[in-house]
């Protein structure tokens, strides 16, 4: 059997989550349903913190970025996704392929690391209130931000860099919906030991880095509650950071499941689902956890529709 070098190969197949046309139709129905939501909701979200003052904080600077994120991370997913639900070829090439694959990379590794640093903003929020402006500056804030992505650039640049000196076979088939790194890894004709060892520890490393730091914040924080007599307080200091607990406890969820399991307990169809849920439904996910459970940005979104539809009021009496 023949191999190629990755840079070789024309464009990839991929199969997809089912060959049944009435199902594919129900998919496509569903995710673009999702995908609309999360356009709207994280766009939306991105908008209101914006353009109401009040949410000018650290926090909301954090979401902000956050929803960013989730709106990228599902774009880059889900067009294509609804493209080859809608089209018999499921033909990708191999740029579009290979950009998916570390655009996926970067965006994941990116919100690993700003979940971390919002988890750190909680833990100074709570832990030190009284130094919270100082220590929560804007530099410092921006530094969190920044150091994100670069950690996110820096992943998927030696995921870039590994995979690009893959030789492959003659099949050019992705048992999966996306161009994801193991589907791919699975397609070399040559060992691939060296290479998952190399993104292992980038990723690993991210990983790890970030779930220590959101571990150790919690603990301090949950410490901190425990210590506050009325329950009222108990309650209100944990309703500040319950939406991000619950967020990093899904989304690292889904991740310890997919790609931390032991091979034995591999599964196709069951993988196939979890990377559904983690690629295409928790960035939808997280616009309700974010807004819906938080009265700032409840009360922040009325602020500016009342604004908006003053403003229309006042244009619409100097038009007549």
């Amino acid at each position: 059997m023949g191999s190629r070098n990755l840079t070789h190969v024309s464009g990839f197949i991929l199969m997809g989550l089912t060959d049944s046309e009435e199902l594919q139709l129900v998919l496509f129905t569903l995710f673009l349903l999702i995908y609309l939501i999360t356009v709207l909701g994280n766009a939306g979200m991105m908008l209101i913190i914006c353009l109401d003052l009040q949410l000018h904080t650290p926090m909301y600077f954090f979401l902000s970025h956050l929803s960013f994120l989730d709106l990228c991370y599902s774009t880059v997913i889900t067009p294509k996704t609804l493209e080859n639900l809608l089209t018999s070829t499921k033909y990708i090439s191999y740029l579009s392929c290979f950009t998916q694959m570390n655009c996926f990379v970067f965006l994941n590794a990116t919100e690993c690391s700003l979940l971390s640093s919002m988890a750190y903003d909680h833990y100074v929020a709570i832990f030190n209130p009284l130094h919270y402006p100082v220590v929560m500056s804007t530099r410092c804030c921006c530094s969190l931000v920044f150091g994100s992505y670069l950690i996110g650039f820096m992943d998927s640049f030696v995921n870039a860099l590994s995979m690009s000196r893959l030789h492959l076979c003659d099949s050019n088939v992705i048992y999966h919906f996306f161009c994801e790194t193991p589907a791919i890894l699975a397609l070399s004709s040559t060992d691939t030991h060296d290479t998952e060892i190399m993104i292992s520890i980038f990723a690993g490393s991210t990983l790890a880095v970030s779930l220590i730091t959101i571990s150790v914040s919690y603990v301090s924080i949950l410490s901190t509650i425990l210590k506050i007599i009325s329950t009222s307080g108990k309650q209100k200091t944990f309703s500040t950071c319950a939406s991000h607990l619950l967020g990093v406890t899904i989304f690292y969820g889904t991740l310890i499941f997919t790609y931390l399991k032991p091979n034995k307990f591999y599964s196709l169809g069951r993988d196939q689902v979890v990377s559904v849920f983690y690629t295409i439904v928790i960035p939808m996910l997280n616009t309700f956890i974010y807004s819906l459970r938080n009265k700032k940005v409840k009360n922040a979104l009325i602020r500016v529709m009342q604004k908006r539809l003053q403003a229309f009021k006042i244009t619409m009496k100097l038009n007549f």
